[in-house]
């Protein structure tokens, strides 16, 4: 994982926001794909940290997901 603080490269990426976001509450993440990288990034602070993430990391977090690995 890396974190870009100037939000450099932001403008190049098309950003994604679940569609489960109403857009009111203001508390979404929003996710782009890059050639090599998934990078995420706070909905209020779009030009704020980036988190960005080599796709296969992305890819296993995902798998995680599915499988319930998070499930409380």
């Amino acid at each position: 994982m890396h974190t870009k603080r100037d939000g450099a490269g932001a403008s190049e990426l098309t950003w994604f926001k679940s569609s489960y976001s109403s857009g009111e509450g203001g508390m979404c993440v929003e996710v782009a794909s890059g050639p090599t990288a998934i990078h995420v990034r706070d909905s209020k602070h779009a030009q704020g940290p980036q988190l960005a993430f080599h796709i296969t990391e992305w890819g296993a977090f995902i798998g995680s997901l599915r499988v319930g690995e998070f499930d409380a």
